[in-house]
């Protein structure tokens, strides 16, 4: 195949598998309500286009920084800082879907553990910051 063609095939497959993850995310968060929830929960219901510029935007520079291999050095609490910005929109992403699925009073009760739930939640909250730190502390060194 000669050059000229592999790169069309080659920016075609990208554009379109981007469109299609891109199409994915979008239907998720519109799926989980993300947005709106997050306004009724915050009482902003003016800056819901604030919040969407913002899914998008750190959508595309996250995109852009890993497509080029961003290097940013910095003082350790920047990456700490960042950390705990990508920690929290994990967390309200794996809330709301929780939220939506209604997966851990199911859980809780198929497994007969309705008076631990408490206890299960702070687990898996600990569970995921324990991770979470090992991950930037202890794995990316």
């Amino acid at each position: 195949m000669s050059p000229s063609i592999s790169a069309i095939l080659s920016l075609f497959l990208g554009l379109s598998g981007g469109i299609a993850v891109g199409g994915g995310v979008i239907a998720l968060y519109i799926v989980l309500d993300m947005i709106p929830r997050l306004a009724q929960i915050t009482r902003s219901y003016d800056k819901v286009h604030w919040y969407e510029g913002a899914m998008v935007s750190g959508s595309f520079l996250g995109t852009v920084a890993d497509f080029w291999n961003w290097d940013i050095h910095g003082p350790w609490i920047g990456t700490g800082v960042v950390g705990l910005f990508n920690g929290v929109f994990v967390g309200m992403l794996a809330a709301a879907l929780t939220e939506v699925l209604n997966v851990l009073p199911i859980l809780a009760k198929r497994l007969h553990m309705q008076k631990y739930l408490f206890g299960f939640l702070l687990a898996m909250v600990f569970g995921k910051v324990a991770g979470s730190l090992f991950e930037w502390f202890v794995y990316r060194r």
